[in-house]
């Protein structure tokens, strides 16, 4: 069906002519959303809620008038299907899309702009008409590393998420290609679903998620089962894998706002221990969470007397100190001195924290800080033998650093010596060529002249 053939046409008209030609795609089956394909997609899957999607539209009254178009303007347009971030009509039509399909809705005022329109544009109550091609689709990325990208097929109920500390109720099944490798269901802690077998994927995701969900969640080994693998279940090393999450109930743990100081000073020697626990294990990453636990209880509080006051400091060094020791072997040199700087701002006599920056610096192949940094380990604990060995160290590095740099310096200089001795060459070939080519115009137009001149 082409509708530019039928337009203009009257709300009753339209809603006839689609509902004889198309389908309504509303869940409530209203009739506020008719959709008309007008090319097939390219089968597959469809879009699921929070998704990427990228699109190509134009929208029309029932008029005919044109009142916008991503195809005239050649950007095409793109939002999280689902979210509430486009039309109600936008987000059901879409998701009941192919890739490359291309489609026409015809939306009620409640599905579109409503009874209040779009001024200058759309009047109030007006039925609209989208010409939609679906581009592309992809899952919602959770992490900055796009390490974890989520697609939902169940939306969950409600507004409130599972917070760390939080217990949650879940069914897992998990995948490695076409394998089912786990599928069981199992109540864990948010922050500490390492202890039941957890991926880090998923327990960083709970989160995200809303009681009564149930979503695709792709790993990357980083947030599976890394480069380790897991033997029981027969994966490899750097698999990625697959979890289908459903998240049937939770009980959220109290946020710092809720907890009192002394409750907090209660809690922290557990949540450290748990971390320190995870950092032998070789678990770093669920280390972090723990020791950024106790940095987000304490990190607003002062409390009301000097001993106090002493306990939060110790605290709080102590998880930035953990912190930097952990991003150290997590190789995020720039998050270990971001967290030893935190310490040193009001001990700047820290040795442990001029040490761990030291390290730090000395990776990201700042050898002068290094340095700077060891000789100040040096001034504080002048037995501390492993900083005289990275002053060494760092010494070794910087003379590798020059003596490098001096060969690549070497190396241009030579280059451009060879460019200019090349060029000079060019010019003077060019240069004589010109004198010869001028010598030869010079006897063409004498042996012309003997020719013209009478004999």
């Amino acid at each position: 069906m082409t509708t530019d053939q039928f337009l203009p046409m009257d709300d009753k008209s339209a809603t006839a002519v689609f509902a004889a030609n198309g389908i309504d795609v509303t869940p409530r089956k209203d009739q506020g959303v008719f959709k008309v394909v007008k090319r097939q997609g390219l089968g597959g899957d469809r879009p699921m809620i929070g998704d990427k999607v990228t699109v190509h539209y134009t929208g029309k009254l029932l008029t005919g008038k044109k009142f916008d178009c991503s195809w005239e303007r050649k950007e095409p347009f793109c939002f999280n299907v689902g979210k509430g971030q486009v039309l109600k009509a936008w987000d059901i039509g879409v998701l009941s899309m192919q890739r490359g399909e291309v489609c026409t809705l015809l939306c009620k005022p409640d599905y579109a702009y409503g009874p209040t329109g779009n001024p200058d544009k759309i009047p109030p109550n007006s039925l609209v008409i989208f010409e939609m091609e679906l581009l592309n689709f992809e899952g919602e990325i959770l992490t900055t590393d796009g390490g974890i990208t989520r697609r939902i097929k169940v939306k969950g109920e409600g507004y409130s998420n599972p917070n760390d500390g939080a217990s949650v109720d879940v069914h897992l099944e998990g995948r490695c290609g076409d394998r089912l490798f786990d599928c069981r269901d199992v109540t864990f802690i948010v922050g500490q679903g390492e202890d039941k077998g957890i991926p880090l994927g998923v327990d960083r995701a709970m989160d995200k998620m809303q009681r009564g969900e149930c979503c695709l969640l792709y790993l990357k080994p980083k947030y599976g089962f890394g480069d380790e693998g897991k033997p029981e279940y027969k994966i490899g090393p750097d698999k990625e894998i697959v979890y289908e999450v459903t998240l049937k109930n939770f009980k959220r743990a109290k946020e710092p706002w809720e907890m009192d100081l002394n409750e907090k000073l209660d809690l922290i020697p557990g949540v450290k221990t748990k971390g320190n626990q995870y950092f032998k294990a070789g678990r770093h990453h669920q280390a972090v969470i723990q020791y950024q636990r106790i940095i987000s209880w304490l990190e607003l509080e002062c409390g009301t007397g000097m001993e106090q006051h002493r306990k939060i400091q110790e605290y709080v060094s102590t998880a930035h100190l953990n912190l930097a020791l952990c991003f150290l072997r997590l190789k995020e040199f720039s998050q270990a001195v971001d967290n030893c700087n935190k310490v040193i701002e009001y001990d700047e006599s820290n040795e442990k924290a001029l040490y761990r920056r030291g390290e730090a610096r000395l990776l990201r192949n700042e050898y002068s800080l290094a340095m700077a940094d060891f000789q100040k380990v040096l001034e504080v604990n002048p037995l501390n033998r492993a900083a005289r060995a990275q002053i060494s160290s760092c010494q070794i590095k910087m003379k590798e650093h020059q003596e490098q740099e001096k060969k690549i310096y070497a190396n241009m200089f030579q280059k451009f010596a060879e460019r200019d001795s090349k060029a000079g060459r060019m010019k003077r070939i060019k240069d004589e060529s010109m004198r010869s080519g001028m010598n030869g115009e010079v006897g063409i137009k004498r042996r012309r002249r003997s020719q013209d001149c009478p004999s």
